[in-house]
């Protein structure tokens, strides 16, 4: 069981407390969070009436593209301090938001996106211009019992986008000492978390493995994994989590052919063996169904294929895939 805890690390405050996000209010105003702007869900607002009344205004954030979306909360917002009550998507449109502003962020995450960790994100449209730096934020408010919140099918998916960020990070040349022991505890966490029931379950084990994955890929950077994933959603309109745990499985495949010792010793965290490795992250999964099934379309899948053959970072995987590769990886997935 991992208890509470705060971790103050290069100008970023975490603080990891059951019923956190009661005590947010308290907390965003000690650490300079005075009067901000609330971005938040309907499903995270319906436990946290204090963070409500607190904020000078509540922006409610719905499904979209997180460019879009920020590019509409652009105008509602001025520089004011900005809190993010939700998911990746929520937490992403704050950064986003305030690559322009140049406001502070707090997240307070109610899935395992890990965004919360990382200065990684989409830019408003039609501001690029206009940005000052890529966003992390300062503040995270990190209550386990928020982030393991979702129905059992959701925090699957979630969890593999969370282990995702783990295993990407190893792969790369920016994967350092701290990078890797962070990914590979975080992995070894989540992976004994879900090995449990949902009754049994720690979700304090399963939200700090989330946050120390997220740490492993913003330090270590993202490969392969991620460059698939993050292009099927943006061009065939997946969902984010879901599309991330159909695609883990073969994209370990794909890596444990290229980087065999970097993914032994994951499989050792995972309790399992290399050649097995990929079948155990289907069965962490929950068995995912698939991208079809996840509302993929695969008429704009040769546009994705152009547009991963594309992205810089396909090169920070070893002996990066060509594009019958990249195909027959989506294909195992579709």
């Amino acid at each position: 069981m991992s208890g509470d805890f705060i971790w103050r690390d290069a100008g970023r405050t975490v603080v990891f407390r059951r019923h956190g996000i009661s005590q947010a209010p308290q907390l965003l105003r000690e650490h300079d969070f005075d009067d901000f702007s609330l971005l938040a869900t309907e499903r995270s607002l319906a436990g946290a009436e204090e963070l409500r009344e607190a904020a000078r205004g509540v922006h409610v954030v719905p499904a979209g593209p997180v460019p879009e979306l920020a590019a509409g909360l652009l105008g509602a917002l001025g520089d004011e301090p900005l809190a993010a009550l939700g998911g990746g998507r929520v937490i992403d449109a704050a950064k986003a938001v305030a690559a322009v502003s140049g406001a502070p962020v707090a997240a307070i995450p109610t899935t395992m996106s890990g965004a919360e960790m990382t200065g990684i994100h989409r830019l408003p449209a039609g501001a690029e211009s206009r940005v000052r730096s890529l966003v992390r934020p300062t503040l995270v408010v990190a209550e386990p019992e928020a982030m393991a919140s979702q129905p059992e099918p959701a925090l699957r998916a979630s969890s593999m986008n969370a282990l995702a960020h783990g295993i990407d990070s190893l792969c790369t040349p920016f994967a350092n000492p701290v990078s890797v022991m962070a990914a590979l505890r975080g992995a070894e966490l989540i992976a004994s978390s879900l090995d449990q029931g949902r009754e049994e379950r720690d979700s304090s084990n399963l939200a700090l493995g989330s946050l120390l994955c997220g740490y492993a890929i913003d330090s270590g950077s993202f490969g392969v994994h991620h460059v698939v994933c993050q292009t099927l959603v943006r061009i065939c309109g997946s969902p984010h989590a879901e599309t991330n745990a159909a695609i883990l499985p073969g994209s370990v495949a794909l890596l444990a052919s290229r980087a065999p010792d970097r993914l032994a010793v994951l499989a050792e965290a995972l309790a399992t063996d290399l050649a097995d490795v990929d079948a155990r992250i289907r069965e962490l999964g929950g068995d995912p169904a698939g991208l079809g099934a996840a509302g993929a379309d695969r008429s704009r899948l040769d546009d994705a294929l152009e547009a991963i053959l594309i992205r810089p970072e396909l090169a920070f995987t070893p002996d990066p895939p060509d594009r019958a590769e990249l195909a027959e990886l989506i294909e195992s997935a579709w």
